[in-house]
């Protein structure tokens, strides 16, 4: 996020309107909803994490148990257990 100066981008009329609200403090104005993009589009965060809950789920179905895999990866064996249970769901037909 970077930070614009208001005199430089809003017109004079509008600029008063706001100080009628905000006089000299920053203020976030938010994206509009249509140009939001997913969590994890713009990095390979949300890859890794699918390729890490594929592999723990196919290493519990070669028998490693929950509290063995949270402890390769440093989850909770509550987190393995969700994990396990979307990908079941997910790769049920």
């Amino acid at each position: 996020m970077s930070y614009r100066t208001a005199v430089k981008i809003l017109p004079n009329n509008l600029l008063k309107q706001i100080q009628e609200y905000v006089d000299g403090e920053c203020i976030y104005i938010p994206i509009k909803s249509e140009n939001k993009k997913e969590w994890g589009t713009k990095t390979t965060t949300r890859l890794e994490l699918d390729n890490r809950n594929k592999e723990i789920y196919e290493a519990y179905l070669k028998g490693i148990s929950a509290r063995c895999l949270g402890e390769k990866y440093f989850l909770s064996v509550k987190s393995i257990q969700r994990i396990i249970r979307e990908e079941k769901s997910t790769s049920e037909p």
